[in-house]
């Protein structure tokens, strides 16, 4: 066990004892984010960004009721703070902790950590650490938020973000995407040393960009970006909003958007959607959005569930607009059980932006890594070894120019033509190898993957019904009433 690992699960031990003041563990997780970020800063000696008279040391020393209303204090100041990323970070915070001696053991037990290690291996790696672990445990119910980390390392390999790109995550979460293509970046150029002082500055200051609706997920996210050396680029917006818009165009889109509808069914309110204007499932409405923030030549690579790539109408007519201003070169066919819900369907989609509007995908080529897989959860989790084979399928070309070849009926990799999409009305849920995830469900022993597998189920269906609600939803009155005169 490395110390990161061991200061992550002491962290998170503390949960149980919070437990009795009423706090939640997504709660527990943000009244950690405010604590280490006061330490954290002390620890990298940076705590000049916080006002005069707001240090982690004149915290950790209080005690009592004093204690507890200094700690009230610094948030409430801290969210007004003229530093951009403290005030995003403290934005209305307030804390949920009732009992003084809760507080004192958080801090107390915070200060008496490895600190020493935990610099060596990299306070972002900590951060990131218990980040993970909330997203694994089901209770906290996190794991919406959190695309696994194999995953998003197998997309960023073969995406290879360059220095000098600007790489965007419209619905950015926790920063998983961008943190992962950071540390690429810096992995291929010394840990920027090999860039000039202005590219380094361009990479710390400019080069991710995103958007993020949930406030408490917004102050994680600007949290992992800052412990990573990041500063900000992710906004609190709604990217269907008009403040979608205004995300620059990117060289790199890399994004694991929310599913299911908008709440109340409402629509995305961007001027400049037109496929996607009039329908209230969020994910369809985003790919829209990756396609117009993409430079001509810029590539993507986007998490979407299985109705995008068969639903009809709106789906269809975003797919046939896809592959015409884009060249979709790859679909991967993802397991179930990776994401906190064993039953939700999903595929990565891999495009790059055309340079003139014309018809730009000539063929897809697709890998099923979900016929004939185990079922993924806690007793069999999803590992970077998993990719392997569709990495080596995939080549080295993050355009999907590499040379490739189809495998056959009985393989996993198939190359299918856009004539031969065109003749399924441009349905590209293709699959040609039996489906054993039944019986992969049926091995499932713990209790919380089974659970899960249930919940996850029932969603699915659930989320296939309203969006078979709206497409059969009348535009106008007039044609309610005519669908009622005809039923009578």
């Amino acid at each position: 066990m490395t110390s990161t690992t061991d200061i992550v699960a002491k962290l998170w031990g503390l949960c149980n004892v919070l437990r009795d003041d009423g706090i939640t563990y997504n709660e527990y997780v943000t009244e950690l984010t405010y604590l280490l970020f006061l330490k954290m800063l002390e620890e990298t000696g940076k705590e000049s960004r916080l006002p005069d008279g707001y240090r982690w040391g004149l915290l950790a020393k209080t005690a009592g009721m004093q204690q507890l209303d200094y700690y009230k204090s610094m948030l409430l100041d801290l969210g007004k703070a003229k530093d951009g990323l403290v005030s995003a970070i403290f934005t209305d915070a307030q804390t949920r902790l009732r009992k003084p001696t809760n507080l004192k053991a958080l801090t107390s037990n915070i200060d008496q950590l490895d600190w020493f290690s935990a610099r060596e291996e990299g306070l972002g790696n900590l951060y990131e650490g218990l980040l993970e672990k909330n997203a694994a445990d089901k209770k906290s119910g996190a794991g919406q938020y959190f695309t696994p980390r194999p995953l998003i390392d197998c997309i960023v390999r073969l995406m290879q973000p360059k220095a000098g790109e600007t790489v965007q995550d419209p619905a950015a979460g926790t920063a998983g995407f961008l943190v992962a293509a950071d540390r690429y970046i810096k992995d291929h150029t010394d840990d920027l040393y090999k860039l000039t002082p202005d590219q380094a500055h361009f990479q710390r200051n400019s080069a991710f960009v995103g958007g993020e609706l949930v406030p408490d997920t917004h102050r994680l996210c600007m949290m992992n970006l800052l412990l990573h050396g990041i500063e900000g680029g992710v906004e609190l917006i709604d990217t269907l909003s008009p403040d979608g818009e205004a995300l620059p165009l990117s060289n790199l889109i890399l994004t694991n958007p929310p599913f299911g509808t908008k709440k109340g069914g409402g629509r995305p309110t961007r001027s400049d959607f037109s496929v996607t204007a009039d329908t209230s499932n969020k994910q369809l409405a985003f790919v829209e959005h990756i396609v117009r923030a993409m430079k001509p030549g810029g590539r993507a690579a986007v998490v979407v569930p299985d109705n995008v790539l068969f639903e009809d109408n709106t789906g269809r007519r975003l797919r046939t607009w896809l592959m015409d201003l884009t060249n979709l070169h790859t679909i991967l066919r993802l397991p179930t059980g990776i994401f906190y819900a064993q039953g939700v369907k999903t595929n990565v989609l891999f495009f790059q932006r055309g340079k003139a509007d014309k018809v730009n995908t000539k063929a897809v080529w697709v890998y099923d890594m979900r016929a004939n897989m185990p079922a993924f959860g806690k007793t069999r989790p999803l590992t970077v070894a998993d990719f392997a084979e569709f990495e080596t399928a995939y080549g080295f070309d993050p355009n999907g120019g590499a040379e490739r070849a189809d495998q056959g009926e009985d393989s996993r990799w198939r190359m299918f033509s856009r004539k031969a999409i065109a003749a399924r009305n441009d349905n590209l849920d293709i699959a040609w190898l039996r489906d054993t995830e039944a019986e992969a469900e049926e091995a499932l022993t713990e209790p919380e993957d089974i659970a899960a597998a249930i919940i996850g189920h029932l969603k699915a269906a659930l989320e296939e019904i309203e969006a078979l609600s709206e497409e059969i939803e009348p535009d106008s009155v007039e044609e309610a009433a005519e669908i009622a005169e005809a039923a009578e």
